[in-house]
């Protein structure tokens, strides 16, 4: 039987951590192999015929770790967050804590739930502006509605934003170094930078969401497949409720625009 503990850090930060059976273990392996197999191509037997010792000899052991465990973390996530009572962010990052041969296996998995937010009196505050502007409110909430981000939220949306960074000055045919010193930073002063923006980028979704959710906002299904057609997005549902979340987040920050 799987086992899972579940350690929770001050900033949101959840730590499970996975005893399995070696023979749980054994036998994800053997299911792995077995998909190996079907395009296994090992000389002197025809393709997907192999036997699976013969197959297992071509496979590293990265990969078959990385198979087999595909095998068993998917249910055993789904049950400790039944278990445990947990509401998961993004999907968990996962780290073998321990391997070896003949014993039970430990795997650490790295995730977060979105933190509590207090709004205050949110509507007093934004009516004190007398400008009307966009960035005078996006301003105001983030200065005064404080949002506990946790640490791996921000670090997935940084390294996403450096990605990004490194996609578009691969195609103008630019090295990172050389880009870095056209622009006087270096690679801490980016990650930092880009880190404050992440986390300003974060608190104002779950401000808005929040005051969203406060104000009863809704959006259309008109509207939504309008977007859709706009942004030129599949429709597909995970699609769908992101432009549906999105858009009432703009509805919300306009919602407390017109306050002024």
């Amino acid at each position: 039987m799987i086992t899972s503990v579940v350690a929770k850090e001050a900033d949101g930060n959840i730590q499970i951590t996975f005893t399995i059976p070696f023979e749980t273990i054994k036998k994800a392996e053997g299911e792995a192999l077995l998909e190996f197999a079907k395009d296994a191509e090992v000389p002197g037997f025809r393709k997907g015929k192999a036997p699976l010792d013969k197959v297992k000899s071509q496979v590293s052991q990265n990969a078959l770790i990385e198979h087999s465990l595909g095998h068993i973390l998917p249910k055993a996530l789904g049950d400790a967050i039944t278990e445990h009572k947990l509401k998961p962010a993004i999907y968990p990052k996962f780290e073998l804590i321990s391997a070896e041969e003949g014993k039970d296996w430990q795997i650490r998995g790295t995730t977060c739930e979105l933190p509590e937010i207090e709004l205050g009196d949110y509507k007093k505050i934004i009516k004190t502006k007398k400008d009307k502007k966009e960035e005078d409110v996006i301003k105001i909430l983030l200065e005064t509605i404080k949002v506990n981000i946790p640490k791996i939220l921000v670090e997935e949306e940084v390294n996403g934003r450096l990605s990004n960074l490194l996609a578009r000055i691969e195609k103008l045919g630019l090295a990172l170094e050389g880009y870095l010193k056209s622009v006087g930073k270096t690679v801490e002063t980016l990650r930092a930078e880009y880190e404050t923006q992440a986390k300003d980028a974060i608190s104002l979704d779950l401000i808005l969401s929040k005051v969203g959710t406060e104000e009863k906002i809704t959006v259309s299904e008109k509207e939504i497949e309008e977007a859709l057609k706009v942004s030129d997005a599949k429709d597909d549902p995970d699609r769908k409720r992101l432009i549906e979340s999105i858009l009432k987040r703009r509805k919300a920050l306009d919602f407390l625009i017109n306050l002024i």
